[in-house]
């Protein structure tokens, strides 16, 4: 027993110093991992990945990812100095990549590496589309989306482990299991993933009105992607992304206050 109060008790204390707090919301969030160890390993995984893969060069779609990236690196980094993080992207490493591959995806990894598969990009229809994805996904990176999943997955591994050292009963151990799977997953993980992408989407559009973008575009990218999925999904709560239905409202309620950020950086007109 007092093995088992120890082992809690440390376990509170690690995540209580283990903490950071995300700059855009201000709220504290775990960070089992640091980006010290966090960030190195994830570059040697994206330098594996375009080794194994045909990345695309010298075109114009290759290009335009660049450039859209970049701009959204310096508004993500003109927000964070204006707001009190001078410094916070130190240890980022931008980097951008079209992938050839008809997978409707792209994705940023922990400290700022970024892949767009071409099979994307003619649902972005457009450059303003382009940053509409790119700023969603630099969201994530900002905000250490991976971090937290991977701190939140060892939090859940742990009281797994606790429950079964503290149910004696093997019955009971086996119901526990049963439940504890399924109701740490729909409870905890699912909600959890859909928060991130919804607070992806508010900053991400946030980023593209700064780098010069027209966020009211970013409804219009979700309306061709629910387009695209032909309404095959499944239900929102089984879901670790939110419906696209409530990304469109969401974003479309958000897109004012995006263009009323921009202006506070003399942003007042978008590229067409």
């Amino acid at each position: 027993m007092k093995i088992r109060k120890a082992l809690i008790v440390f376990g509170i204390l690690a995540l209580i110093l283990s903490c950071a707090t995300n700059p855009f919301t201000g709220k504290k969030t775990m960070a089992l991992v640091p980006n010290s160890q966090l960030f190195p390993t994830a570059f040697a995984q994206y330098d594996q990945f375009l080794n194994e893969n045909k990345v695309v060069k010298g075109t114009k779609d290759a290009e335009m990812i660049t450039r859209v990236g970049q701009r959204i690196a310096v508004a993500a980094e003109r927000w964070l100095n204006a707001n009190g993080h001078q410094g916070y992207l130190n240890d980022y490493k931008w980097e951008y990549n079209l992938v050839n591959d008809e997978t409707v995806n792209a994705w940023c990894m922990p400290g700022g590496k970024i892949v767009f598969y071409t099979g994307i990009l003619p649902i972005a229809n457009g450059e303003t589309g382009v940053a509409a994805i790119m700023g969603h996904e630099v969201a994530h990176a900002l905000a250490n989306h991976g971090q937290q999943r991977m701190s939140a997955a060892y939090v859940q591994q742990g009281l797994a482990i606790a429950g079964n050292v503290a149910i004696q009963d093997e019955q009971s151990r086996n119901a526990f299991n049963q439940y504890y799977g399924v109701g740490s997953q729909v409870l905890g993980m699912l909600p959890f993933s859909r928060s991130h992408e919804t607070e992806a989407d508010k900053i991400g559009l946030y980023l593209m009105a700064i780098a010069g973008y027209n966020p009211t575009e970013a409804a219009e990218l979700w309306k061709r992607m629910k387009a695209n999925s032909g309404g095959q999904a499944p239900p929102e709560f089984l879901s670790t992304h939110p419906s696209n239905d409530s990304r469109i409202a969401n974003l479309t309620a958000l897109a004012p206050k995006a263009i009323a950020e921009a202006q506070k950086f003399g942003v007042n007109t978008f590229r067409k």
